[in-house]
């Protein structure tokens, strides 16, 4: 920007004035850039820790989904309540051993999630504070 173009009233041709505000337009300038670079990473980040998670939710729903499917298949098949019984106490238990995993898979997810959001912007406002000071 040229602010030799500019009047002034009050400064009257400082050079010191124009030069200071000159800096400080490059300093504004410099950290709009760093922190547009930083909104650009975290949606990068975002969209595929995004995609990564919903993909691992499609993934444990097809397993629930057939899990469920053999175990349906498996009680039809049933002769007595007793093969009931100890198949569905088997059911329970793969479930909510299946469960747990996939609730630590889901969790390990959204942490990276989180972390791979905050660290761009860490990053490029802690480079912006250190050029500013």
């Amino acid at each position: 920007m040229d602010f030799s173009k500019i009047a002034l009233p009050g400064i009257g041709g400082n050079e010191q004035v124009l030069v200071r505000a000159r800096e400080g337009f490059e300093k504004v300038k410099a950290a709009s850039e760093e922190m547009t670079e930083a909104l650009r990473e975290t949606y990068s980040n975002n969209a595929r820790s995004a995609t990564d998670y919903g993909l691992k939710v499609f993934e444990i729903s097809n397993a629930n989904a057939g899990s469920a499917l053999d175990f349906f298949i498996h009680l039809c098949g049933s002769k007595s309540a007793s093969d009931v019984f100890t198949l569905s106490a088997t059911q329970t238990r793969k479930a909510f051993d299946t469960a747990s995993d996939q609730n630590r898979e889901l969790w390990a997810l959204t942490q990276k999630l989180a972390s791979e959001t905050g660290e761009p912007i860490r990053k490029h406002f802690s480079k912006v504070l250190h050029q500013a000071g």
